[in-house]
């Protein structure tokens, strides 16, 4: 039975400290369960003030990183020490500076040169290491931000990547930014246990009315990437009051 929620916070500190509240039980839940935590990070700027939060007290010891392994949502075809690396990103405000095996961070091998062979190297990654659950791997939780055209992960509209449904992972080229990448696709995204999506200031105002408000914004029958994901299990929003200022509020 799947359950979408909506948590408002008043700013992104924190949103992020209620995303770190969150991700600690889920993963003390998850350690209790089955011996281990499955997560997919996101790029971004949320992403990256919640990574930066998690790498200090009292997550940087509260949370058993010694029985987590680490994933990516996506990644661009870079090198890892590419200033626009997601591992990078991700490696400098959070893996650095905690006590996680260096065996449990696995990053997409984006800096190959045949990008197909890169997304196929990461699907045998995912399914050597998480539980396959419904006949696919099943992340413990998938985070993911969205883009101000509706993106998650390297999911974009009009990419040829959305209609993926045999690989779990994709290379992607977008067109806006002439460069390609890694993705999740869908079918892994919504085999999650949980997802939970950011969105945090003004610039995410516009593209949260379309997909959370009452109704399509100018009759647009056209769904944007985040509204295609189905979840099998939980999904929650975690967004600001800067990005829900065009949300009507509801009691």
């Amino acid at each position: 039975m799947h359950h979408t929620g909506l948590e408002v916070y008043a700013n992104a500190s924190a949103l992020c400290e209620a995303a770190a509240n969150r991700l600690m039980d889920l993963a003390e839940q998850a350690i209790i369960d089955q011996g281990e935590f499955h997560i997919a990070l996101a790029g971004g700027s949320t992403p990256r003030m919640l990574y930066s939060l998690l790498a200090l007290s009292p997550y940087k010891e509260c949370i058993d990183w010694q029985h987590i392994h680490v994933y990516f949502g996506d990644e661009r075809c870079v090198a890892p020490d590419h200033n626009d690396s997601n591992f990078k990103m991700a490696n400098d405000t959070l893996l650095s500076h905690i006590s996680i095996p260096e065996a449990n961070i696995h990053r997409i091998p984006a800096e190959l040169d045949d990008h197909d062979e890169a997304a196929q190297q990461y699907a045998e990654i995912l399914t050597h290491n998480i539980p396959c659950i419904y006949g696919l791997p099943m992340f413990d939780l998938i985070l993911l931000g969205i883009g101000p055209d509706g993106h998650i992960a390297s999911l974009f509209p009009g990419t040829p990547a959305l209609d993926e449904s045999n690989r779990l992972a994709t290379a992607v080229y977008v067109e806006k930014f002439d460069r390609w990448r890694i993705s999740l696709t869908y079918p892994v995204i919504n085999n999650a246990n949980h997802i939970i999506i950011f969105a945090s200031g003004e610039g995410k105002a516009d593209v949260l009315q379309s997909v959370l408000g009452d109704s399509p914004s100018g009759g647009n029958s056209v769904l944007l990437p985040v509204q295609q994901i189905q979840p099998r299990a939980d999904m929650t929003w975690f967004i600001d009051a800067d990005a829900a200022k065009y949300i009507r509020k509801t009691a």
